[in-house]
């Protein structure tokens, strides 16, 4: 998806399609750091 915002926005120049990529980066990230911490979360309570 970030592929195919980021080809629409270099084409377009729109930004409204930038802020979606912004937005799309921005929720991946959270995504990926709750990941991790409930693996840590879990690996703490097995020990």
């Amino acid at each position: 998806m970030l592929d195919l915002s980021w080809k629409v926005f270099t084409n377009t120049g729109n930004l409204d399609t930038y802020l979606l990529i912004k937005e799309l980066e921005r929720d991946s990230e959270a995504s990926i750091e709750s990941e991790n911490t409930t693996d840590i979360t879990l690996d703490s309570s097995s020990q």
